[in-house]
């Protein structure tokens, strides 16, 4: 059970001096893309798909992503807020609650402020949002107050790929959801397999010490290591400010996404805060990146 919120002072201050400085890049001048991520709870791949639970399933069997029902840009409306509040609340989504196990005072959704940019050999992210300050007492990972992931896939190679963020690769048999008793079983795609592509590149920030960067992927399991794109993954927070920025080459080995100018691909992020691991996190809906594509959800501008 997650304990209930607890008085925490000058954590800010402390995290603060124990995290190095952000490494210096022109992705600070790229434009801004606002995204909320929110708490999912346990809202597999099965749950989405499963029609007398979640009122989009036919939607998303035919292709439509979450953010087509969800978040509307011309006119501003962004449901993500609203359902990651219901979630943790421990309402019920028509028959059943997504979080058993409710948390009094963790707020359900951040937003973040995301900027990307390239030049020939690079990618650059900055991820930037105001620290939540939530702390249960529960430390799941106690090595690591926060953490940031991103996924990238190339469109079309995994199945219901573009439906959201990470939901083609969480199933409601892995580990830390309600039930399962399996703590090895990691996130995995149907039918994953490097060698034909059906995979999801992961890189990941920690912001524990010493700030160890992951480089890793996920195809028939979860693999947190192998990958040769990522170059850097800092972060820092500043008073109530994180910051963390990537620096990733376009090609890489196994397990890596090339990436092109021109091309989009299929991406998002999450951001364990408080210590957490598995499914208690705050995660994006799927959207798309670009190197120098203005169709694309987040452009990456070349520098």
């Amino acid at each position: 059970m997650i304990k209930p919120l607890i008085a925490v002072s000058a954590l800010s201050l402390a995290m603060a001096s124990a995290i190095g400085p952000v490494f210096a890049a022109d992705v600070g001048q790229a434009p801004a893309k606002n995204i909320v991520v929110f708490y999912p709870g346990s809202s597999g791949m099965e749950w989405i798909l499963t029609g007398t639970e979640h009122g989009g399933a036919k939607a998303v069997k035919k292709g439509e992503p979450c953010t087509g029902c969800h978040v509307d840009e011309k006119t501003g409306m962004n449901e993500s807020a609203e359902i990651g509040a219901k979630i943790l609340s421990g309402a019920k989504s028509k028959n059943a609650a997504l979080e058993p196990e409710p948390v009094k005072g963790k707020p359900g959704s951040i937003p973040v402020s995301v900027q990307a940019s390239h030049d020939a050999d690079n990618l650059y992210l900055r991820f930037t949002w105001k620290n939540t300050g939530f702390l249960s007492g529960n430390k799941m990972d106690p090595d690591n107050p926060l953490k940031l992931a991103v996924m990238l896939e190339e469109i079309g190679k995994v199945e219901l790929d573009s439906t959201g963020g990470c939901w083609a690769t969480c199933h409601n048999d892995v580990r830390t959801m309600p039930g399962v008793k399996d703590d090895k079983k990691t996130k995995y795609v149907k039918d994953g397999n490097l060698a034909t592509g059906k995979f999801f590149d992961l890189f990941q920030f920690r912001s524990g010490s010493g700030q160890k960067m992951v480089d890793g992927h996920i195809a028939d399991k979860r693999v947190m290591e192998g990958g040769m794109a990522l170059q850097e993954a800092k972060g820092e927070l500043n008073g109530d400010t994180w910051t963390v920025n990537f620096k990733r080459k376009l090609k890489g080995g196994d397990g890596d996404v090339t990436l092109q100018p021109g091309k989009e691909y299929n991406f998002g992020f999450a951001i364990h805060d408080d210590y957490t691991i598995g499914r208690y996190h705050y995660v994006s809906f799927g959207y798309t990146l670009g190197l120098g594509n203005a169709g694309a959800s987040i452009n990456a501008v070349k520098q």
